[in-house]
């Protein structure tokens, strides 16, 4: 269930939500794990930005789209959502459990 911690610039989703937002379309999702991670099955349709090249790959945030944000467990797509936060970006969204939640939830991988 989605939760915002007021101390967080983010909300934090479970893989059934972003499974739902990503099927309703309008949204971006960025994969924030390594290349080699993401070309070892990732989210359909999702751009690999690692999260410590967030800020240089600004560029590349989608201003007009709530972003959503994916790792291997939700740790490092926290980081990249407070560095997209630090951005000005607001409807920013951290994926809870990550790939490992998505594929134990039986969701497939590109």
């Amino acid at each position: 269930m989605a939760a915002k911690n007021e101390d967080e610039p983010f909300t934090r989703i479970d893989v059934h939500e972003a499974k739902e937002m990503i099927d309703g379309g309008g949204v971006q999702l960025i994969d924030s794990r390594e290349e080699d991670e993401h070309a070892g099955g990732h989210v359909a349709d999702s751009v690999c930005i690692p999260h410590m090249a967030t800020l240089p790959r600004a560029d590349e945030l989608d201003r007009d789209k709530p972003i959503l944000f994916i790792c291997k467990s939700g740790v490092r797509s926290a980081v990249a959502a407070e560095f997209a936060a630090s951005l000005g970006l607001t409807e920013l969204y951290n994926v809870e459990g990550g790939h490992d939640g998505w594929v134990e939830a039986g969701y497939e991988l590109a």
